[in-house]
């Protein structure tokens, strides 16, 4: 009788490094979290970070779940840091609805096409879930009137929620382009693009 062999592979999605660079992402994305600063037009209760660059970066680098991991965890431990589970719940919210369609899409489309098409269409959901989420969350968490809520809309919102965007936007188009290729395996890069 001869003794049976077995030949295990790792099935885990995410190896070593990825795990390694996503934490180190995070990270970063936690201290940017902390450099906040207040719109002129927003009343000094938004506050603008760059914070979903790393997780958006990452997001590019090992697709959409990876990138929303980032963005969860670090939106997370910023509410460990601070006590603001409400404000956490938010970035939370807006954090997927950011990362998740432009990284979905830059999946099937990975050019530079398809990454500006991705960064559009993920300003234009985070606006809306903005939007739909402040008029939740504030009236039951904050005990801000609704119709305090929906004045701000037009004139903070949704100009805030564009800005922040485009700002996280710009900056994930310069860093992922600068550091992809220390951060993506060989035999996983796109060549040419």
């Amino acid at each position: 009788m001869t003794a049976a062999t077995h030949t295990y592979t790792n099935s885990n999605k995410w190896d070593t490094r990825t795990l390694v660079t996503m934490a180190l992402m995070c990270a970063i994305s936690v201290l940017l979290s902390f450099v906040e600063t207040p719109p002129l037009f927003a009343g000094g209760f938004l506050k603008l970070d760059v914070s979903l660059t790393p997780a958006m970066v990452i997001g590019f680098a090992y697709g959409p779940g990876a990138g929303v991991l980032v963005g969860v965890v670090a939106a997370l431990v910023h509410g460990m840091f601070t006590g603001n589970w409400v404000g956490a719940l938010m970035n939370i919210i807006v954090a997927a609805a950011y990362i998740y369609p432009a990284c979905a899409i830059y999946k099937r489309n990975h050019t530079f096409k398809g990454a500006i098409a991705g960064l559009v269409v993920a300003t234009i959901v985070q606006v809306v879930v903005a939007v739909i989420a402040n008029l939740i969350i504030d009236p039951i968490f904050y005990g801000y009137p609704f119709d305090a809520v929906v004045a701000l809309i037009a004139p903070a919102l949704i100009p805030f929620n564009i800005i922040k965007g485009v700002v996280n936007g710009a900056l994930t188009l310069l860093v992922y382009k600068s550091i992809s290729n220390l951060i993506t395996p060989k035999k996983a890069r796109v060549v040419g693009r």
